[in-house]
């Protein structure tokens, strides 16, 4: 376990004395990555006041002590399930009162580990991991600069290389090429290339539409660098803009400067959203905003905190979120333009680059 990760299982000890839980059962496999380094799947980790044990398997025993070394490894027998693990382990250490992850183990996993725990006092968590997930250290927040930059070189390559004849799919494949050639481990997710019409679908899976087709394309596109995702949309313009576009790409790009322009800490998440809604209401599309403003990226692609209406919630420094406001008419089109922004001391700090003037996305 490295120095960046026993600092994050102090502050879960230190929730476990809050709360008197003599340990807490970690289940999701990102915050199993986020306590230990550990990057396999099939695992858990055990938190207690006193220890950390990562439950695995025979299969990772050697990726296991190449990314935590130091950190103690209960491998499960062939044959024998997590939940025999578990228990045992439990039993050993002699716990009353375990924590687990409620909002992630079915409750066919929870009656299991019952069945075998039957002397513990088993308690349903929520987000205790994800609330410190929300706020990013300096090294989660390089990764994601890092994530950001793959993801501006890879869309660089490709809207070079753009043609006519290309289709929304092929477009999305090479994309990925691109992203694992300046080294990314691949997408954040798998991208949205969308033409004309079809943008109006805000997570319009690519199909075989022809990019020129329609006068424009919008593209939703991230980079996973070592773990962590970066999330961007741009539209391009592969034909003459129209009038109608022109407005309401003018229109989402207030939105989303309006909205970046009132980040900074202590401000509500819904009062970043209201900043980009207003101006969409206003200019007579408030039915066709119908998703919240942003979220939280990191090791998932959608994460704690959510901008959104009724979201009370206040901006720390640390927090990174997207900024992605959008405009989207049935048999028309969509469109979305979306950034990913760090929340300072002071401010914030917008860590996407790519231009988003309409002038300069046009592809000749």
């Amino acid at each position: 376990m490295s120095d960046l990760h026993v600092p994050r299982c102090e502050q879960v000890q230190r929730f476990l004395k809050r709360e008197s839980l003599a340990g807490l059962l970690i289940s999701n496999p990102r915050n199993v990555t986020y306590l230990t380094g550990f990057t396999g799947d099939d695992s858990y980790l055990l938190v207690t006041q006193s220890k950390r044990i990562l439950i695995s398997d025979f299969r990772f025993i050697i990726q296991l002590a190449e990314e935590c070394p130091d950190i103690e490894v209960e491998i499960r027998s062939t044959g024998q399930t997590i939940g025999d693990a578990v228990g045992g382990l439990v039993g050993r250490l002699k716990l009353g009162r375990v924590g687990f992850e409620a909002g992630h183990l079915t409750v066919a996993q929870r009656d299991a580990l019952a069945e075998r725990m039957s002397a513990v006092d088993l308690v349903g968590t929520t987000g205790v991991v994800e609330q410190l997930r929300m706020v990013k250290d300096k090294h989660e927040i390089e990764l994601l600069r890092r994530a950001v930059r793959v993801a501006e070189q890879a869309i660089g390559v490709m809207v070079a290389s753009l043609r006519g004849e290309l289709s929304e799919l092929q477009v999305a494949h090479e994309l990925e090429n691109q992203i694992r050639l300046f080294g990314g481990s691949g997408c954040s997710f798998a991208p949205i290339v969308a033409v004309g019409e079809r943008a109006a679908l805000p997570h319009c899976p690519p199909g075989k539409k022809r990019i020129g087709e329609r006068e424009f394309v919008l593209i939703d596109w991230g980079a996973t660098y070592q773990g962590y995702r970066s999330d961007l949309t741009r539209v391009y313009v592969t034909g003459k803009i129209s009038p109608k576009l022109r407005r309401i790409y003018k229109v989402v790009l207030q939105a989303q400067r309006r909205a970046i322009e009132a980040i900074r800490p202590g401000v509500s998440l819904e009062a970043v959203d209201a900043a980009a809604r207003t101006v969409i209401e206003k200019a007579g599309f408030g039915k066709y905003f119908g998703h919240g403003l942003g979220h939280g990226i990191g090791l998932d692609i959608h994460e704690s905190p959510r901008m959104a209406v009724g979201q009370k919630q206040t901006l720390s420094a640390g927090m990174v979120v997207t900024v992605e406001p959008g405009i989207y008419l049935p048999d028309w089109g969509g469109v979305r333009i979306e950034d990913d922004v760090l929340v300072t001391r002071r401010g914030h700090e917008v860590l996407s680059s790519v231009s988003k003037e309409l002038d300069e996305c046009v592809i000749s």
